[in-house]
């Protein structure tokens, strides 16, 4: 039997820990995302993220909340082991579930310092940033890393093996 992950919370927890590290002046960084097959490209953008900040958060879709964003094909690994790998990176300080479509409610909670989206995203398409910039944080948009994405690792895996 595995012991628990320490870094991995629950939101009321990550509020709670939050106002502490605050209070110690630590910035607060935070990201969201289905993580569902790990890829270099991630692993890039959460390294990216935590350099903004003293604490990387990274708010993980539940699979619920993935089927409702990707449709019912997604998301190939499960919330518990999507939690579970994205714990074990190193630049990764605390990840949690949430089970909303989008960020916004558990953003306006944490008031993160800056808000990380990857590089595919332009400033007018971040529903969350009325909400972080409403509390004061920054929204940062991280360069993407081009020819890695969890869509073409699935196409990959399709077109080499095909439907067997």
């Amino acid at each position: 039997m595995t012991k628990p992950n320490k870094r991995i919370k629950t939101l009321n927890q990550l509020i709670q820990i939050v106002k502490k590290l605050k209070k110690q002046g630590k910035k607060i960084v935070t990201t969201n995302g289905v993580f569902d097959i790990l890829h270099f490209g991630h692993i890039k953008y959460l390294e990216d993220a935590k350099r903004l900040g003293d604490v990387l958060i990274v708010g993980v879709n539940s699979d619920k909340s993935v089927k409702e964003n990707k449709g019912d094909k997604r998301p190939i690994n499960d919330e518990k082991s999507r939690l579970a790998v994205l714990a074990a990176i190193e630049s990764v300080d605390y990840v949690f579930l949430f089970n909303e479509k989008d960020p916004r409610k558990w953003l306006e909670k944490i008031k993160p310092d800056i808000h990380v989206k990857a590089g595919d995203y332009k400033m007018g398409q971040i529903i969350e940033k009325d909400v972080v910039e409403g509390n004061g944080g920054k929204i940062a948009i991280a360069k993407a890393l081009k020819g890695y994405s969890t869509t073409k690792t699935i196409n990959r895996i399709l077109g080499i093996y095909g439907k067997q």
